[in-house]
């Protein structure tokens, strides 16, 4: 007896853990869901005002622009002889 009710207790534990599992995932999508139509809202009122990310300006960096070696010889002050 005291093994058919550990069995019984594991196959419960097991069936509660997948269904809270179930439920965990359900809730992410439906965040996900949320958080696409909400980000499709934002973009429909900035659409509206008139902004266009495509002529967004650049972010700045701190981070200066990898140059080709050579690509700058010109400009380099040469040095003394």
């Amino acid at each position: 007896m005291p093994d058919d009710n550990r069995a019984d207790n594991i196959e419960k534990l097991l069936s509660d853990e997948k269904v809270i599992e179930e439920r965990r995932q359900a809730l992410i999508a439906d965040l996900l869901r949320q958080k696409d139509a909400a980000i499709k809202e934002f973009d429909g009122k900035l659409a509206k005002l008139g902004y266009r990310a495509d002529r967004a300006k650049p972010k700045r960096s701190h981070h200066r622009k990898a140059t080709l070696p050579g690509a700058n010889e010109g400009t380099r002050p040469k040095p003394k002889a």
